[in-house]
């Protein structure tokens, strides 16, 4: 759903979350993730690893965008449009990859 229309009171479902649609609410299940609370206190980079192990294929890193903004509107914050998060997640990944 669009960040704009989203009322977290009425998040229910996971396709109610921003930025989710059926194939991304279909990626979280493979996480074993059925409800938008359990989203809360998950490392939406970790989320990232373990769906490319299970699916046996590297998913495009936009995917770490989407679980940062989850993660982060169920952890309270306002909802986001996932590329908000691009260049958080890449200055994150660079850091990684220096240390």
């Amino acid at each position: 759903m669009h960040p704009d229309k989203v009322c977290r009171e009425n998040v229910r479902c996971l396709t109610d979350l921003p930025n989710i649609g059926k194939a991304s609410a279909a990626d979280l299940v493979l996480l074993g993730i059925l409800h938008p609370q359990q989203l809360i206190g998950r490392d939406p980079f970790q989320m990232y690893r373990e769906l490319c192990v299970l699916t046996h294929q590297r998913h495009d890193p936009c995917v770490i965008d989407v679980f940062i903004a989850i993660t982060r509107f169920m952890a309270g914050e306002p909802a986001q449009e996932w590329w908000k998060y691009t260049e958080e997640r890449q200055e994150i990944l660079r850091q990684s990859k220096a240390d």
